[in-house]
């Protein structure tokens, strides 16, 4: 005879509790957050009165920086947790190349080119220990508010610099650019009155430097006044992108404004083509037509006619034209004559602040030659090898962005990936005005992309 339990109708049966949904958080601020600072707080030392002495030292730190994160990561075994991306192998094959150059006959001596391979490797190491510091969306979100933030603060003295400069312009600007047998009258300009206007630096030493700043301050200032929610967030975000907008005209760089619409425009067409977010778009194109006008006016109230001749040139001649004449030339130089006479590399140690600071200028087999484009000086420290794998880096690590953007989840990741997309777009784009791979816009760029690979990766492999 079995025993039955009998339960009383009254009382309710109890159902499992339901534990609170995880909201996702991001982890505390650590060395990518100090990494993304030191960028701008490093240089922004050279204000301090007698700093110049100490110039070496205080540029250089911050390439120091990165490359501790690298030792970091090679010591680390959560390094293996990231996997390793594309990019890293062509990467690895340009730094296995620039190890060989230190054998060519005509790099100026061991020093000089060390130094241009450590340089080298300082700029890309983020692309190694990013993706594995960088955990989540909500991390990257914070590095992006950061550099928002650090590259408008950037913006907003250079162009106090332009009002009130002796308040705001450095005690002293960098010994390089005062020594140029042109002096300041390369870098100025002229303004309200006769009066001659220093191109601003922001919180850097050499003038027109705020330009690089200002790119990313109005990018990113458009893309957070689309993507906040908050009233009072998105007028920040606007006020930021047009002193960025005003910081470019001040700065008299028109490559700077091109490559300024070739970010937003990259950014409104992935958001329009590839994200079928087409308000958002258009949004932002008439927000940028409206800082663009507005900027422009303001400049030139602040910086005189001169702005608007410099500005207003851009439409006296066709694209093409205006480029040869003042990159162009540069750059057919580089793959006629240049990578015909090295083509293997000419030598390390041969072109830039390497060869200023580092060389030996009494070595007559390895005098210094000029490079202003970024193939030019890849052709001088590489030849065509060094060209076709930087370049295979760059390729490869755009295509994985690409790939990111069309595989994004969710409305957050996909806004995230469209603004690094986008900065690092720009920075592409500079490779035939600038060397950005050899300065720290090239450290910001595989930042970028390291941490956007970390943002991808860490949701799928977990904490």
């Amino acid at each position: 005879m079995m025993n039955v339990i009998l339960v009383p109708a009254s009382e309710p049966r109890l159902k499992p509790a339901r534990l609170p949904a995880r909201v996702p958080s991001a982890p505390p601020w650590g060395f990518p957050e100090l990494f993304v600072i030191s960028q701008t707080a490093l240089p922004a030392m050279l204000f301090i009165p007698g700093s110049q002495a100490l110039r070496v030292f205080m540029r250089v730190g911050a390439y120091v920086i990165s490359l501790l994160g690298l030792i970091w990561w090679w010591h680390s075994k959560r390094s293996q947790r990231s996997g390793a991306q594309p990019a890293q192998f062509w990467l690895l094959g340009a730094l296995a190349y620039l190890l060989l150059m230190l054998l060519h006959p005509a790099t100026n001596n061991l020093k000089a080119g060390l130094a241009q391979i450590v340089l080298y490797l300082a700029v890309f190491a983020p692309m190694f220990w990013a993706p594995t510091l960088v955990r989540g969306p909500l991390h990257l979100t914070r590095l992006l508010v950061l550099l928002f933030i650090c590259n408008g603060v950037n913006s907003l003295v250079g162009v106090l610099q332009v009002y009130n400069p002796a308040v705001w312009m450095p005690a002293e600007l960098s010994r390089v650019v005062i020594a140029s047998p042109y002096g300041l009258d390369a870098v100025s300009y002229i303004g309200p009155g006769g009066t001659r206007i220093i191109r601003p630096s922001g919180l850097f030493d050499t003038p027109g430097a705020v330009c690089g700043p200002a790119m990313i301050t109005l990018l990113l200032g458009l893309m957070f006044s689309v993507s906040s929610t908050g009233l009072v967030k998105k007028l920040l975000a606007s006020t930021l992108a047009m002193a960025g907008m005003a910081a470019i005209y001040l700065s008299h760089v028109r490559s700077s404004l091109i490559v300024a619409a070739i970010m937003v425009l990259a950014s409104s067409g992935v958001l329009m083509f590839l994200q079928r977010e087409r308000l958002k778009a258009m949004v932002l194109l008439g927000l940028f037509g409206f800082i663009l006008l507005v900027g422009f006016s303001f400049a030139v109230g602040l910086g005189g006619p001169s702005i608007h001749e410099r500005f207003t040139s851009l439409f006296e001649e066709t694209p093409l034209e205006l480029y040869y004449k003042s990159r162009g030339e540069q750059l057919e130089y580089g793959f006629r004559t240049l990578l015909v006479e090295y083509p293997v590399g000419a030598g390390l140690g041969r072109w830039g602040m390497v060869n200023i600071h580092f060389a030996d200028p009494y070595n007559r087999k390895s005098s210094p030659i000029w490079a202003e484009v970024q193939p030019n000086a890849w052709i001088i420290d590489g030849g065509l090898v060094l060209l076709v794998l930087y370049a295979g880096a760059l390729g490869v690590n755009t295509w994985s962005q690409v790939r990111m953007v069309l595989a994004a989840e969710t409305q957050a990741q996909r806004l995230l990936a469209v603004a690094v997309l986008a900065a690092n777009t720009g920075t592409l784009a500079l490779i035939f005005s600038f060397t950005p791979f050899t300065s720290q816009i090239g450290l910001q760029y595989w930042l970028l992309s390291g941490a956007l690979h970390g943002a991808v990766l860490q949701p799928k492999r977990g904490p």
